[in-house]
């Protein structure tokens, strides 16, 4: 799975520590999640597409064989 959470950030020109205290999860999860590491639950997903006001399907995208 691919996402675009480095790119909605910075449209919005937040850093990953304000994106993290903004959905309540740790920097490192942030990160964890741009560097692919990390698939986040349902919640957390939601929680960042209602923060960057766009879709799930816009922030996370399946790959061949996910």
């Amino acid at each position: 799975m691919t996402n675009t959470i480095k790119v909605q950030r910075a449209i919005k020109n937040i850093t990953q520590e304000e994106l993290a205290k903004a959905i309540s999860v740790s920097r490192q999860t942030i990160n964890a999640m741009e560097g692919g590491k990390y698939v986040p639950s349902t919640v957390l997903a939601l929680k960042l597409a209602k923060f960057f006001e766009v879709t799930i399907e816009e922030i996370f995208k399946l790959e061949e064989g996910d």
